[in-house]
């Protein structure tokens, strides 16, 4: 073809454009012919310059120079194609065509071979996150199939090196652990260390805290003696978790040891915990059921702020929830809390407890309650066996994703010689100063007939007779003296209807009056005064008797 006469139709740079086509440009013959040179002629085309696609890029170069560790395995039994310049860095060098159980060790202690044979299998990706390899790095392994030409499988390995990830996690975890071992001590420190066992009741508590992944949270119980043969029973639990839970915890069950000592009534006391939680502070709120039993009442009176209902199961097997009344949490305000009963007889067991015994997630918390209630029914045996049972029963193990607290108390019936040690006296004081004389003669053949020694027999009668008149006195009617022996101590309390409780004070020579209160304290253990509920007081006195050896002394020095 005339390539003259053909670009002089054509426009300048179609003409340059043909002229290329029609005789490809060199660097080499332009240079030998002295012609353009190549520079020159790279600008003769607006064209940009070709750019290789990835396909033409060498594989092998850019897997030897990514920082991640590659390895490429083929066939049923993992031979080993291929392993990038990273992988033999961190590993050593590895020998191609063994299998990877003999030619990547590494892989095979991580536990990684199976991982091969899932993705092998599926055609899908598999992924084995965060594992510390030989070398003392950690690295995430992804493994993914890959088809060859000849059509046997293969499995491509990439390992990312996560070490800096790992150790943060780890640091991450060490001071949760730490957090976590601090909350548990300070929440173990401000739980009652020995349970106080009255004389009436048996008594046995848990705790649980929940497993290593769920933070310590504020459960919370305690058992204390008011004195008179009653004895206050509480258990709550502070919302949220972690150390400042159980601070709270700790502070709300100080306040309740002290609130006890008034012997209020209970629902006085959530009144007191109520405001006290508001002033601790004011975003954090507990629930709390406070408790109050009283064996010559037979009954558990009791006030519950938001807590769960108290479980009674009956010497017959039956188990009552005392559901009302309920306030609303402590901390809330603005409520006034009421208390109820519920029975407590000879042969009774009752459970106290928080929601982590109960509460399960996608379960209905009647649920909870209900299977609690029949793990109760069948539950015999001691407090401590009865406890056991229901935390089994619930399904609590170590790793349980919340705190749990039961507390457990039985009113045992007793009968035979352990039944004469437990013994009740009472008489109603009619009249008017005539009551006195005969409180006293009404008090000496009792305490005569319990087989008292002759010093409790005389301190007693004198005890009673300053309680009377001190009732005979300053209260109204209905007047009651009632005496009460246990195992452990002589209880003597007089109750009348005015509700001025009285105090210790020093009486002045000239005084004729005074004397009685400070004479009963002076002679007795113990001695306290409180409120009763339906108006009125009860002034009340108790004794200690001597232990069973220090009775054997004696009756041997008698002789």
């Amino acid at each position: 073809m005339n390539f003259t006469r053909w670009s002089a139709r054509l426009p300048g740079t179609q003409r340059r454009a043909a002229a290329r086509a029609e005789h490809p440009v060199t660097t080499t013959d332009r240079r030998s012919e002295g012609s353009v040179p190549a520079a020159r002629a790279e600008h003769l085309t607006d064209e940009p310059s070709p750019v290789p696609a990835v396909d033409e890029l060498p594989v092998r170069e850019v897997l030897d120079r990514v920082p991640a560790l590659v390895a490429l395995v083929h066939g049923p039994d993992h031979r080993l194609a291929y392993v990038n310049d990273a992988y033999t860095a961190a590993f050593g060098h590895r020998s191609c065509g063994a299998p990877a159980a003999d030619a990547l060790p590494e892989l095979r202690d991580l536990g990684l071979l199976p991982l091969l044979d899932q993705a092998l299998r599926s055609g899908k990706p598999r992924t084995l996150k965060s594992r510390k390899a030989p070398d003392g790095r950690s690295y995430t392994f992804t493994c993914t199939p890959a088809a060859e030409k000849n059509g046997e499988g293969a499995v491509l390995v990439f390992a990312t090196d996560v070490t800096d990830h790992a150790e943060a996690a780890e640091r991450l975890r060490a001071s949760e652990r730490r957090q976590r071992e601090t909350a548990v001590t300070l929440q173990r420190s401000l739980l009652p260390q020995e349970l106080e066992q009255p004389d009436d009741l048996r008594i046995a508590a848990t705790y649980q805290p929940g497993g290593t992944e769920a933070a310590v949270g504020g459960d919370w119980y305690d058992v204390i003696t008011l004195g008179g043969g009653r004895t206050a029973l509480v258990i709550g639990d502070v919302m949220g978790r972690g150390v400042r839970a159980a601070a709270v915890m700790g502070q709300l069950r100080t306040a309740v040891r002290a609130y006890a000592r008034l012997d209020l009534p209970p629902h006085e006391v959530l009144q007191l915990l109520d405001g006290l939680a508001t002033e601790i502070d004011a975003n954090q709120i507990a629930t709390c059921v406070y408790a109050i039993h009283d064996p010559n009442e037979g009954r558990l009176v009791y006030a519950s702020a938001g807590h769960l209902p108290i479980l009674v199961r009956d010497d017959q097997g039956r188990v009552q929830r005392a559901d009302e009344p309920t306030g609303p949490p402590l901390g809330t305000g603005g409520w006034m809390h009421s208390s109820g009963s519920i029975a407590l007889g000879p042969g009774s067991t009752a459970v106290l407890y928080t929601d982590g015994l109960v509460e399960r997630r996608n379960e209905d918390l009647d649920e909870g309650i209900a299977a609690l209630e029949r793990a109760l029914a069948g539950a015999t045996g001691t407090p401590q066996v009865v406890c056991d049972r229901l935390v089994r029963s619930a399904g609590v193990t170590a790793d349980h994703d919340d705190d749990v607290a039961v507390l457990v108390l039985q009113h045992p019936a007793r009968t035979g010689p352990d039944g004469e040690l437990f013994r009740n006296a009472a008489l109603d004081l009619l009249g008017g100063v005539e009551a006195a004389p005969r409180a006293r003669a009404f008090a000496s053949g009792v305490l005569t007939s319990w087989r008292f020694p002759p010093e409790l027999h005389d301190t007693g009668v004198l005890a009673t007779s300053e309680l009377v008149a001190n009732s005979l006195q300053h209260g109204t009617p209905p007047m009651r003296l009632r005496l009460r022996r246990t195992d452990r101590r002589l209880i003597i309390e007089v109750t009348d209807g005015d509700d001025h409780l009285p105090r210790r004070r020093r009486a002045e020579p000239a005084d004729e009056s005074g004397r009685g209160i400070a004479i009963v304290a002076t002679i007795a253990t113990h001695w306290g005064s409180r409120r009763t509920p339906g108006g009125g007081k009860a002034v009340w006195c108790e004794f200690a008797l001597p232990k069973p050896a220090d009775r054997a002394d004696r009756a041997d020095r008698a002789s």
